[in-house]
């Protein structure tokens, strides 16, 4: 560690990270792989920090689909609960004369009057039914509008679509050793361009007294390109400015080093800026190894040929 200890003042410190100048207490990493904070609130009632539409955009596709169909379902039965308690004779054109038969009747009006189909077999003969009837048309209208713009809200938010390798390496690197990760934009013709990335450092200071973590920014040997049409590695030289300089593979677990990774681009699909976070801790850092090329020229000669599924892959 003695190198680690040297070189800190040569560093660049960032205090900007919105992790506290000199963290001490957190909870495992500051920052998930997929880019959200490891942050959990307490202490406020639920309406004041909870929002329904930033969280049915954020949702996977599978849960947001699950969540329509599973209100669909449910507002349906509580109309066809209020249905049977107003009675059946409320209603005419029933073609079932038992209990069960009548109820699903019911629960199947409610589907049609819910989206506005209105086969007209079914149909509410008393004053309460209809006004019930009503109410029902009314809410289903207005939550296919609500679904309807948070299906739009999903289609059309811009996102930056990369895909970040598993785990950063320290390798060789221009007679020194340097740390790199890479990422690859996912979508077919779906180029960014003014890719700027944006690497800070967390770890605890050896020195500190209560293991505080102090965190820099570090410098990057390329941390702009022009158009990402292909996969790109981001490398750190860990020479002597650099806050990684004489760490030996063990001192990264006592230094519980963590990266956070910042990407921000344009995507000229969406017309707009875009960005994606991720991180890696200590475990996820592999030493005296490289990544594989991701590209070559095709059989015949004319393009290149990006293989996606060696992003991951080290020798």
């Amino acid at each position: 560690m003695a190198g680690f200890r040297s070189n800190r003042s040569f560093a660049r410190t960032n205090n900007d990270t919105g992790f506290g100048n000199n963290s001490t207490i957190h909870g495992d990493r500051f920052v998930l792989p997929d880019g959200t904070f490891n942050i959990r609130r307490k202490g406020k009632r639920p309406w004041e920090w909870f929002s329904l539409y930033h969280t049915m955009l954020n949702i996977p596709a599978w849960q947001f689909i699950l969540v329509v169909l599973m209100f669909f379902f449910s507002i349906n039965l509580l109309f066809t609960l209020v249905y049977l308690a107003i009675g059946f004779h409320e209603f005419t054109g029933y073609i079932p004369t038992d209990t069960w038969g009548r109820t699903k009747e019911l629960f199947y009006f409610s589907l049609e009057t819910y989206t506005t189909v209105g086969y007209g077999r079914v149909n509410p003969t008393g004053d309460l039914a209809s006004l019930v009837a009503g109410v029902e048309a009314m809410s289903g209208f207005l939550s296919f509008a609500w679904a309807t713009g948070m299906l739009y809200g999903r289609f059309v938010r811009p996102r930056a679509n990369l895909r970040f390798s598993k785990t950063a390496v320290i390798a060789p690197f221009k007679n020194i050793t340097g740390l790199m990760f890479r990422f690859v934009t996912l979508k077919e013709k779906h180029t960014l361009t003014n890719v700027h990335v944006k690497v800070n450092l967390a770890m605890k200071a050896p020195d500190a007294e209560g293991g505080q973590y102090q965190f820099y920014t570090l410098v990057l040997e390329r941390s702009h390109v022009d158009n990402l049409p292909m996969n790109f590695t981001v490398v750190h030289p860990i020479d002597e400015q650099s806050p990684l300089y004489g760490m030996q593979p063990a001192d990264f677990a006592a230094a519980d080093v963590e990266l956070f990774v910042l990407v921000n681009a344009f995507d000229d699909v969406y017309s707009a800026t875009v960005q994606q976070r991720t991180s890696y801790v200590y475990e996820e850092l592999q030493h005296g190894v490289k990544f594989v090329p991701m590209y070559q020229e095709s059989a015949d000669g004319s393009t290149t040929i990006l293989e996606m599924d060696l992003l991951d892959v080290t020798r």
